[in-house]
């Protein structure tokens, strides 16, 4: 994960969240954000990417990429993201995959979700207080590398 993909957020509700990963995505990555958020919309329709305790993980496949990338988002405030839980989003963490990613694409959600399920290392996600230090968490944790 690159420093610039790496956000703080204001975002009322999901598709608003979906709208700045967009961004995110196509301001670090040079992906157009019109073909991302398109994408991220397909998947949340199959069902919520809320994966709990206050983290959701919106990703998609697309042609446009050769490897998988990532943005994460810290929001300002809880918002909705109709997670199994019940328990609004206040990190965000979008993956886009190439469309023939399968294994690759499991990998690199397996150690994004490896990485929200440490108590620890969520609390510190939940209470950085800038980009660079959301950032320094990540790349400390070995996740820059698994996008």
């Amino acid at each position: 994960m690159l420093p610039e993909a790496v956000h703080c957020a204001s975002c009322a509700n999901k598709a608003a969240i979906l709208g700045e990963l967009a961004k995110g995505f196509a301001s670090a990555y040079g992906i157009p954000a019109d073909q991302v958020l398109d994408a991220l919309r397909e998947r949340e329709v199959l069902g919520s990417t809320g994966f709990g305790r206050g983290v959701a993980m919106p990703h998609a496949r697309l042609d446009l990429v050769d490897r998988p990338l990532a943005v994460l988002l810290h929001l300002d405030r809880d918002v909705d993201f109709d997670a199994a839980d019940g328990v609004p989003v206040r990190l965000v963490m979008g993956l886009v995959s190439p469309s023939d990613a399968g294994v690759q694409h499991l990998h690199a959600l397996a150690a994004m979700s490896r990485l929200t399920r440490d108590e620890r290392m969520l609390h510190q996600l939940f209470e950085a207080g800038s980009e660079e230090e959301l950032y320094s968490i990540i790349a400390n944790a070995g996740l820059r590398d698994a996008a």
